[in-house]
């Protein structure tokens, strides 16, 4: 079994994994260097190494650099 880390489905294939990865409405990223948001699977290919999408970004890591849209919180003044 296959299961997606960010919303718990499993899967019998890690195809399939890899295919829900990129619809996956709890994978959405943000990167803390640059602002962007992407699709998980748009930061990695290997589901381990994550880096910056955007080519004029360095941000890389997750939980370093980018982190899950889910777990930042805005601040307000």
């Amino acid at each position: 079994m296959h299961t997606c880390r960010n919303c718990n489905q499993s899967f019998q294939t890690e195809l399939a994994l890899e295919l829900h990865r990129d619809s996956c409405k709890k994978s959405q990223l943000c990167c803390h260097v640059c602002g962007d948001r992407f699709r998980e699977g748009d930061a990695t290919r290997d589901g381990w190494h994550y880096e910056c999408p955007n080519d004029d970004c360095d941000g890389n890591g997750l939980q370093e650099d980018i982190f899950n849209v889910g777990d930042v919180r805005t601040a307000t003044q």
